[in-house]
């Protein structure tokens, strides 16, 4: 009886201590899952913040040193306010924000192919920037969720679903960016040709007079 009283106290004590073991170890787990989702992932997604900031910054200097703006300026303002802007560019460039994205090999094999396709389009922009904004515009409508206005990339589609969630907002950005850069361009044109256009009229206009 005595030698049953004392195994009996042996289990008890083991099992206390088991039970407060397992209770410790959910605690413990309890707070890494807390961690990860109130600061790790906050992390993550203010140093993407940041990230996007600084394409947005970089992209806003680069609209001011091509506006319109600054082209009806005097030569000597104009680059002054390209050293400003350039110093700015500098600047920014200097704050570097990285964020890992972790991918299987079928994921970082997707985003190498998806990334090879955008890299091929943009090469063709001197050669033919229509034809290059098309193409832009249907991998844009391939990453979009919304209803697209015209032709899809069917193929591109498919290769930006296999890449990590990550991946896929950081590609649908940079198409963005390009078409947007494009846009400008195309601005940048049609006013330099405008100019052009004013100028050889006012000139013809003036040759007339002087005939006259």
């Amino acid at each position: 009886m005595a030698q049953a009283k004392i195994n009996a106290k042996a289990n008890e004590g083991r099992f206390c201590r088991s039970s407060s073991m397992a209770d410790r170890s959910s605690r413990l787990l309890e707070s890494l899952d807390q961690l990860e989702l109130r600061w790790v992932e906050a992390l993550r997604e203010a140093a993407s913040a940041v990230e996007q900031e600084k394409e947005i910054l970089l992209e806003m200097i680069h609209s001011i040193q091509n506006s319109q703006d600054m082209r009806q300026i005097s030569d000597g303002e104009r680059e002054e306010l390209n050293l400003t802007a350039n110093r700015l560019m500098g600047r920014t460039l200097t704050v570097e924000v990285s964020v890992e994205t972790i991918r299987n090999p079928q994921q970082q094999e997707s985003l190498k192919h998806a990334t090879r396709i955008i890299d091929e389009v943009v090469s063709k922009f001197l050669d033919d920037l229509g034809n290059a904004k098309s193409h832009l515009m249907s991998l844009y409508s391939a990453c979009s969720s919304e209803v697209p206005a015209g032709p899809v990339d069917q193929k591109f589609q498919s290769i930006v679903i296999g890449c990590a969630l990550e991946d896929q907002k950081k590609i649908k950005r940079r198409l963005q960016t390009l078409l947007r850069n494009i846009e400008n361009s195309d601005k940048a044109i049609k006013l330099l040709e405008h100019s052009k256009g004013a100028g050889s009229k006012t000139l013809q206009q003036n040759t007339e007079i002087g005939f006259n």
